[in-house]
């Protein structure tokens, strides 16, 4: 008998698009056979669209207006066997449609609550994974209140880690609002950028020399498996919006040409985190790797990465043999064997 799945795209985070993306090649790739599928988008102004309004925004990459409330209508995935929230970022990456899903005791594909908004929110991640003792970059929180009332304790935490930096939103993804500053006289644009998007903000440093940056798929539960090691490269500052969804300006390398020794700890690593993290389902772990010096540093875990065809993270796991819609099948048994 055929599992009944509803697929969540869209979403109001500034990845809308990129989840309406992913969730096209979800559709095509589940088995028909196995999967009845009925696909939801949520538009960003977080209304459940009707099924004419889902298939026109899947059609054309553009939600309509109108709908219904999300919680007016999360009734309605009562029946399913299981949810597949392919929505990225905030209000959908977050803990908070899991939190949902949890108490409506449908089971989806992904990590729970905890693991969702832990690893979505930097400050919280980076401060699990210090307990972990996993390595990362030297980094500082600074929040809006404080930027407001007492700017210069600000700018004296972006001077301690010294000059360039970046400048990021706590929870956001994709890149969004991310700035990299190069000295004093750019500090206040990209705070007031960040803090506009959120009222917490991470500064994190830069290494020394610029790192390769290598990442990681998880696939699993409580028994989970990493895939090869891939590489991203491309000529830009870092992997801004515009480079992460340009075609052409970043380029992928499966596996990663790395030291074995190196690939094997990045994979341990990214293992480590997944489980420090209460992640499930899967998960797609970053790294810096600093080949003058050896260092490995994690990034961020993402717990919805990007899904197309030709994302990273299927790419990895098509590189350990497993296809594309047999990777989705099996997160679909991953979601149900948590039930």
């Amino acid at each position: 008998m055929k599992k009944r799945i509803l697929l969540l795209a869209g979403g109001q985070s500034g990845e809308h698009e990129v989840s309406l993306m992913s969730a096209r090649s979800v559709l095509a790739a589940l088995p028909v056979d196995q999967f009845d599928v009925t696909p939801v988008v949520i538009s960003k102004e977080g209304r459940w669209l009707p099924p004419t309004q889902t298939q026109h925004a899947l059609e054309s990459g553009v939600a309509d207006s109108g709908g219904d409330l999300v919680l007016h209508r999360a009734a309605s995935a009562e029946g399913y066997d299981a949810v597949f929230p392919i929505l990225h970022g905030p209000m959908g990456e977050d803990g908070t449609v899991q939190g949902l899903l949890t108490l409506a005791g449908i089971p989806f594909v992904g990590s729970g609550v905890l693991g969702s908004a832990v690893s979505m929110d930097k400050v919280m991640t980076k401060q699990v994974l210090a307990s972990a003792g996993i390595a990362q970059v030297a980094w500082r929180l600074a929040v809006r209140r404080d930027w407001h009332d007492r700017p210069d304790s600000v700018r004296q935490s972006a001077q301690e880690l010294g000059f360039p930096l970046f400048v990021k939103p706590a929870n956001l993804g994709s890149s969004v609002g991310i700035s990299k500053v190069h000295g004093s006289d750019e500090l206040d644009d990209a705070l007031t950028l960040a803090f506009s998007l959120d009222r917490r903000v991470i500064l994190e440093a830069m290494t020394a020399h610029k790192p390769r940056e290598v990442e990681v798929g998880i696939l699993g539960n409580d028994a989970p498996i990493a895939s090869p090691v891939g590489e991203l490269r491309f000529e830009a500052d870092f992997y801004d919006y515009e480079t992460k969804y340009t075609e052409g300006r970043a380029t992928m390398h499966i596996p990663a040409p790395l030291p074995a020794e190196v690939a094997a700890q990045v994979r341990e690593l990214a293992l480590r985190a997944f489980r420090a993290l209460d992640c499930a389902g899967l998960a797609r772990v970053d790294f810096f790797y600093v080949e003058e010096t050896g260092e490995v540093l994690l990034n961020e875990v993402n717990t919805m990465p990007g899904f197309t065809t030709t994302s990273m993270y299927p790419k990895l796991f098509e590189a350990a043999g497993l296809s594309y819609s047999d990777l989705v099948a099996r997160l679909v048994e991953l979601a149900l064997e948590r039930r």
